[in-house]
């Protein structure tokens, strides 16, 4: 200590200058520093296109074989079995082949119920290239008919009104009695005096010619201006006109039959001789009657007719699609047939040995009896997964598997199988998945741990950010884009992402430069804000991206 106090006072002025030049530096610095609080600065990267992958990850250990009870999906008798305690068998070679007479008939069966529905349809749409299906075309062909058969109703209608109605008004109105008096008078004053209730008879059939009549001029108006090419419409309506007409001409009809009727009964009950006039004029109305009342027949007859064809225009669109219907149901029907029937082959459903075998040539079998057991030789993982991640796995996805006890070995596989229900523990659920080795190693043994990463999804050729450039504002997702040094928010639309990288729909292109860290400085530390803690939406597990 003494030595080290001699030194420094035979040094004073260098040490001096030392301490001089010490404090000036750490000023100087304490100036730098202290103009640069505050800035900011921004972290980039180029938006790229490249191939993404989200793959959830598990682990679990190498078992050393895989076994399946070998079933039969229905019963029968057995005609031939290919297979022996022992015997070493490659997927898909033919095990047990049951008896399937049955089934080929139920195939049979369900290909000529399946020809008939295409036939039925054939008849009718007809030939392809129709521009109208041909059951369409023939109801259609059919109202047509029908209408010209309507107006052919409506016309004999006619032929045979205008004389109804000239032979009513002369026995209504005419003076065949007495100059003074219309016909209906004199038959009324000639027994009113026996019985005053002639005059409701007498109102009655002059009131009803009257109505009758004014319905026949308008309808015999409209008549002379329709033919039978005018709208269908028309035609219709005339239809019904001229049914009106025709019923209010038959109660016309029948009203001045009652009242010459009531006349010559009132007088035939004193035993006096009614006007021979009047029997005539009853025959005359007993034939318009028959007339009458036979074109009010044909006409309603007609007027259905329409409303059938009508209605089977409607319906010929409901055939056909009815019919498609019945052929879809025929093909469903047929393709059960035929898978029923491949149920009768039993194959290996994988490579390995069989054991048990419980069934001979002979033999009846039923679903409900194991008839052999099958092993496999290789190897495969069986890892867990969490109820999430199990999710997005699916059997024939590709797995990438590492071993602890093996560095360097990596192996591929496929998941073979994934666990329908859960298993609970601690109130943690998790799922068993099989993953079966593309390659075998003779390295990779029975118990051993093993890692596997699963592909779930993956998109090539897409434009990528990374997450942390990825931005919320409500329910949409930005990024920054540094242009001329300063942020400029651009709207995205993503897709599909993993812990790292996310895809790009729209919104940026290719080389874009998006801020992935914004870096402010301060007098006491420098802090890096990222934004990898926005809520991203993705697949849990891991990912890559290349």
């Amino acid at each position: 200590m003494q030595k080290i106090l001699q030194t420094i006072s035979k040094h004073k002025i260098i040490i001096g200058i030392i301490v001089i030049l010490i404090l000036f530096g750490g000023y100087y610095e304490y100036k730098t520093i202290k103009g640069k609080s505050g800035a900011v600065s921004y972290v980039t990267s180029a938006a790229e296109k490249g191939t993404l992958i989200v793959s959830v990850s598990g682990s679990g250990q190498i078992s050393a074989s895989n076994e399946v009870d070998i079933k039969s999906k229905v019963s029968g008798d057995a005609i031939y079995v290919g297979m022996k305690n022992g015997q070493e068998v490659k997927s898909g070679a033919l095990l047990v082949q049951i008896d399937s007479s049955d089934a080929q008939k139920t195939v049979r069966d369900a290909q000529d119920n399946l020809q008939n529905a295409r036939l039925t349809l054939e008849k009718l749409i007809g030939p392809e290239g129709l521009a109208v299906p041909k059951n369409v075309a023939n109801a259609q062909d059919d109202l047509k008919k029908a209408y010209d058969d309507e107006f052919n109703t409506i016309a004999d209608a006619f032929v045979d009104l205008p004389g109804v109605i000239t032979g009513l008004q002369d026995i209504v109105l005419g003076y065949d009695f007495t100059p003074n008096l219309w016909n209906v008078d004199y038959y009324a004053d000639a027994v009113k005096k026996y019985d005053e209730s002639v005059s409701a008879y007498r109102d009655d059939a002059y009131s009803k010619y009257q109505t009758a009549r004014k319905l026949y001029d308008e309808n015999f108006q409209k008549y002379k201006s329709t033919d039978r090419t005018s709208n269908t419409q028309v035609i219709d309506d005339l239809a019904s006109q001229t049914y009106d007409t025709a019923r209010a001409v038959s109660d016309a009809v029948k009203s001045t039959s009652n009242l010459i009727q009531f006349y010559e009964d009132k007088l035939s009950e004193r035993n006096l001789t009614p006007k021979t006039l009047a029997d005539t004029q009853l025959a005359s109305l007993n034939s318009y009657m028959s007339k009458t009342n036979s074109h009010l027949s044909g006409l309603l007859s007609s007027q259905k007719n329409i409303q059938t064809y009508i209605d089977e225009v409607s319906n010929a669109d409901l055939d056909i699609e009815s019919q498609n219907i019945s052929l879809q149901q025929k093909e469903n029907a047929l393709a059960d047939a035929k898978d029923q029937l491949a149920d009768y082959l039993i194959y290996a459903p994988f490579s390995g040995i069989l054991t048990e075998v419980a069934v001979e040539k002979g033999d009846a079998v039923s679903g409900s009896t194991a008839l052999a057991k099958l092993i496999t030789k290789q190897s495969f993982a069986e890892i867990s997964l969490n109820e999430v991640d199990v999710a997005s796995v699916k059997v024939g996805q590709k797995a990438n598997l590492t071993f602890d006890a093996i560095s360097g070995l990596n192996l591929t596989g496929e998941v073979a199988d994934v666990d329908t229900l859960g298993t609970v523990s601690q109130g943690v659920v998790t799922y068993n998945i099989k993953i079966i080795f593309d390659t075998q190693d003779a390295r990779v043994k029975p118990g051993m741990s093993v890692s596997a990463t699963i592909i779930t999804d993956s998109k090539q050729d897409v434009i990528v950010v990374s997450n942390s450039a990825i931005k919320t504002s409500g329910n949409s997702q930005y990024v920054e884009i540094l242009k001329d040094n300063a942020p400029q928010s651009q709207t995205v639309e993503t897709g599909l992402t993993n812990d790292t990288m996310t895809e790009i729909v729209s919104g940026i292109n290719v080389g874009d430069m998006v801020i992935t860290q914004t870096v402010t400085s301060n007098s006491s530390q420098t802090t890096a804000q990222q934004n990898s803690s926005l809520g991203i939406p993705g697949v849990t597990g891991g990912g890559g991206f290349r």
